[in-house]
């Protein structure tokens, strides 16, 4: 929706311009300065679009590289950190793993919860988890 919104919008200041052409004041310095923030609103509207085509083939291309297990998604490569935050009561913590290796380079995932031990710094792992509630939660650790 957002990616059709963004091309109409960026099509209208365009026809401006095309309007300002077609009655010749394009000479002028008001039709001038008008032609260019016009230029300007439809290239970032455009730019917008663009971002928006780019940002669905990489969740495509994301969901295609996470593999799928029996019980949920499944990621290797080799843990680079492991971070760990405390929220506030109420709140789940999480844990912010970076894995490198690979032909999709590094990658983060956020877990619920605290991962530290299961994914020890420098090791190469399988790992299996799942989606809940908005949160991964880490499922199986195999060290190949």
């Amino acid at each position: 929706m957002m990616l059709i919104a963004s091309l109409l919008l960026a099509l209208i200041p365009l026809l401006g311009i095309v309007w300002i052409l077609s009655y010749g004041s394009i000479t002028t310095v008001d039709g001038l300065f008008t032609s260019l923030i016009l230029l300007a609103m439809s290239g970032i509207l455009g730019l917008n679009a663009v971002l928006e085509l780019r940002k669905r083939g990489s969740a495509s291309s994301m969901q295609s590289a996470a593999n799928r297990s029996s019980r949920g998604l499944v990621q290797r490569g080799k843990v680079d950190s492991v971070q760990f935050y405390e929220a506030a009561v109420g709140h789940p913590n999480k844990s912010i793993v970076t894995l490198s290796g690979g032909s999709n380079g590094s990658r983060m995932l956020v877990f619920e919860g605290d991962v530290r031990n299961a994914l020890p710094i420098g090791q190469r792992v399988e790992i299996e988890f799942r989606k809940a509630s908005g949160h991964n939660v880490l499922l199986e650790v195999k060290y190949p």
